[in-house]
């Protein structure tokens, strides 16, 4: 059987496609700076580097980073199943592979029915590839579960969030230690609105992260119509966290794309948040 291979979607239009100037701009992003922390969940942005690379960055950089990943992220094209996980192969970006995390991917099927194994949800969605330069320069060598979450439903998204956490909680093979994974929401935040509307919208959505109040993220959307692309993946981590002990949550650096177009009337808000 051959190993699946998922192909670059948006490597020369959301990052370099060059190595050597994806490298370099990754690195311009990851600043060295304050002591790292060992944290449970994140949550990053996923637009093109040049707008919300310095916000993802700054969390990563943040990050004392394992060698293993579960990454959520929404559907922004709409195609394929609503809970969609690719559990076998690679995925390639300019710096090379990045291999799929097979035994923990099998086990987050059998914890969790309505996950579908499905490349199709996986083919052009961008905001999951966005995250692999990042963790490719800094960590090298490490796998990864990749999830499109494709759905709104609260009780769905914390089922999700509940079988994540009794995964990671259950010891590895031959007694060994759990499982270290960091668990990536790929997210941003407010579209589309003016400038000072999109930071009181998106300080609302913040403030229910730092307080671990997943049902009071999804309320908050819902309710003050926050069009954050990714609370879907930012509920089921928090839901995961929460019940793997998480104390405590961070803002590491806000954002807007006006911040760098200039152009304040119709702006993405940038959030990196870590969960620890």
């Amino acid at each position: 059987m051959s190993t699946p291979v998922r192909h670059p979607a948006v490597a020369g239009q959301f990052y370099p496609s060059n190595p050597n100037k994806l490298r370099q701009e990754i690195e311009s992003f990851v600043q060295p700076g304050r002591e790292k922390i060992r944290a449970l969940g994140c949550v990053v942005p996923h637009a093109g580097y040049m707008y919300s690379g310095h916000v993802a960055g700054a969390v990563y950089a943040r990050l004392e980073l394992p060698r293993c990943f579960i990454i959520l992220c929404p559907n922004h094209t709409g195609a394929g199943q609503p809970l969609a996980i690719m559990s076998r192969g690679h995925w390639l970006t300019p710096l090379g592979e990045a291999a799929i995390d097979e035994p923990l991917a099998e086990e987050l099927k059998r914890q969790f029915s309505p996950l579908r194994e499905d490349a199709v949800a996986h083919f052009r969605e961008h905001a999951l590839e966005v995250q692999l330069p990042f963790l490719q320069q800094i960590v090298r060598e490490f796998t990864f579960v990749p999830i499109v979450v494709g759905t709104g439903r609260l009780e769905v998204l914390t089922e999700l969030g509940s079988s994540l956490a009794r995964v990671l909680k259950t010891p590895t093979p031959a007694d060994g230690p759990k499982h270290d994974v960091l668990i990536i929401a790929s997210s941003d935040m407010n579209h589309y609105e003016g400038d000072a509307r999109t930071r009181i919208k998106d300080r609302m959505a913040i403030d229910r992260v730092l307080a671990l109040d997943p049902t009071g993220l999804w309320e908050t959307v819902q309710r003050e119509q926050i069009s954050m692309c990714g609370y879907g993946p930012a509920v089921a981590m928090l839901t995961a966290a929460r019940e793997l002990g998480a104390t405590k949550a961070e803002l590491v650096k806000y954002a807007t794309s006006g911040d760098v177009s200039g152009d304040r009337d119709g702006v993405v808000g940038y959030a990196g948040m870590i969960v620890s």
